[in-house]
């Protein structure tokens, strides 16, 4: 089973354990056999509404069961899925949409004043609607129904080529316009070192609670439907529920974000929940804390491992395994770090300007290559240029350095880099040190501009619940924990930081809140 794709393991699945659980969404469970054949119905029904292999099938759906048929229905009819963000304004997911050029959209009722734009950005477009409701919402439109009815029985047989393209990701636009990741399933391909990472077994049971368009929630759905397992979708992510459903279905395995880790251990009555089937927490997609880290693993007791990558990798680049978890051994600072290269991945840090290979414990801009690698953005020649570096290394926009054990010390983005009197300051570096203040509940660390020093490192904190610390208070703390230049200069109290959909703080939101503000220092 070791170059099966992922269309291809859900059929040796289906034949080697028809009746084991494969999907659940709210009441509703699916067998393995159950999965395969509901989705060779979508997958033929599909295909016979797009006009051939490769056309873009859309959907703004949550993470439901629906997401996860026509996500495996497209693998199996060599189409290309294309889940939109939902929480999106109408017109800028018409948008990408149009940049798309999709042909088919799955929608949930919840959408419906979305769906209409596209529609009327693209009048070609076949829209099906997933909710027992009336048409009328979206008139004229198909109904699941009627899509699974119109397909066979017949598997349209297709996932087997690896350089075939599967799913389009946009990224998140942090950094500007939203641009499409286009995923292979050689991207996407789930090697047996890489499942081991996670400690699976058959009678495991995953969690999937983030969303179906951040690689984040259709990777974890990739992942665990590849190693066979149970997965559990949640579609709108609530601390209560999560401990609800671990208790419920047993969980033993979750991807979760640092901000629903947080959300989950401050969560009322949480000592009286049993989350004993916990098995493994995976977790990424944004910096955690140390301080987080440890309360998770005193109060979780299970295991866990780190993931880092981006969209563009489909997913990890390295991972800190649940073996590197020992916050009371002597290796206890690795909890800083990101851990070691997946399987098949070149791993380097370069120099920002010259482009030449740092050595171990000299920060610079992470690069990777591997298979994992996508080819580049959907029509964006001179984006994808930008994208890699002359000997096919892909430049992640992010700073960090290698230990002399090979360990990645993730410090920033490049662009969320501080320069302040010409020194450079790393935000987590402070955040990490202010995360350690018992008022402070979350931080995020950003640079504003300023007349003497050209940018003023400045947190942004979420205080903790009954918490009322003082300004004063916060920066003699980090006095004594960090260099002068690296201390923060201002301290702005927020009652949230703004963030995307896959937990990772919205910086460039916070510089433009403070710089429109009234009264930022310059």
């Amino acid at each position: 089973m070791n170059g099966l794709h992922l269309p291809q393991r859900v059929r040796h699945h289906a034949a080697e354990r028809p009746d084991a659980p494969a999907v659940t969404w709210g009441n509703t469970t699916l067998t393995f056999a159950e999965f395969d054949r509901r989705t060779t119905r979508i997958a033929s029904a599909l295909s016979s509404l797009a006009s051939g292999s490769g056309a873009r099938v859309g959907a703004l759906l949550r993470m439901r069961l629906e997401g996860a048929e026509c996500f495996v229905a497209a693998a199996k009819s060599g189409l290309v899925f294309v889940p939109l963000n939902w929480r999106l304004p109408a017109a800028e997911a018409a948008a990408i949409a149009v940049d798309a050029a999709l042909e088919v959209l799955i929608v949930e009722a919840e959408f419906a004043k979305t769906a209409e734009a596209v529609r009327e950005a693209l009048p070609g477009l076949v829209v099906v609607l997933v909710d027992d409701v009336s048409e009328r919402i979206l008139p004229g439109v198909w109904t699941w129904d009627r899509l699974a009815a119109s397909g066979s029985d017949t598997d349209p047989g297709l996932g087997d080529d690896p350089d075939a393209e599967l799913l389009q990701l946009y990224t998140s636009g942090t950094t500007g316009a939203p641009k499409g990741v286009v995923a292979t399933h050689r991207n996407l391909h789930n090697e047996p070192e890489a499942l081991r990472i996670y400690r699976w077994r058959t009678d495991s049971v995953a969690l999937d609670a983030l969303p179906l368009f951040h690689i984040a929630g259709a990777g974890w759905l990739s992942t665990s439907l590849s190693a066979g397992v149970h997965v559990v979708l949640l579609d709108a992510f609530d601390a209560g529920h999560v401990a609800e459903l671990v208790e419920r279905h047993r969980i033993t395995h979750a991807f979760l974000v640092p901000s629903a880790i947080q959300m989950l251990l401050d969560l009322p009555g949480l000592g009286e929940r049993d989350l004993s089937s916990l098995q493994l927490i995976a977790y990424g997609s944004a910096p955690i804390t140390p301080t987080l880290l440890r309360r998770a693993l005193d109060r979780f007791g299970c295991a866990f491992v780190q993931r880092y990558g981006m969209t563009e990798t489909t997913g990890s680049v390295t991972a800190l395994t649940a073996e590197d978890h020992d916050p009371a051994g002597d290796r206890a600072y690795l909890l800083r770090s990101a851990g070691t290269p997946m399987p098949g991945v070149e791993l380097a840090i370069r120099d920002i300007a010259t482009g030449a290979d740092l050595p171990a414990g000299v920060s610079g801009e992470i690069v990777c290559r591997s298979r994992n690698n996508v080819a580049g953005y959907w029509h964006r020649p001179d984006e994808t240029a930008r994208l890699f570096a002359p000997d096919g290394f892909l430049r992640t926009g992010d700073i960090g350095h290698l230990d002399a054990d090979g360990y990645l010390f993730v410090t920033d983005r490049v662009k969320d880099m501080i320069i302040t009197g010409g020194e450079n300051v790393y935000p987590i570096e402070v955040e990490s040190v202010l995360a350690e203040h018992p008022a402070v509940a979350e931080v995020a660390v950003i640079g504003v501009p300023d007349r003497t020093w050209g940018e003023a490192v400045t947190a942004v904190i979420r205080v903790a619940d009954g918490a009322d610390p003082t300004v004063a208070e916060l920066l003699d703390f980090s006095a004594g924990r960090l260099a002068s230049y690296k201390k923060p200069r201002h301290i702005r109290f927020v009652t949230a930081l703004p963030r995307n959909a896959g937990g990772k703080v919205l910086k460039r939101a916070l510089r433009e809140n403070l710089s429109a503000a009234e009264g930022v220092p310059s």
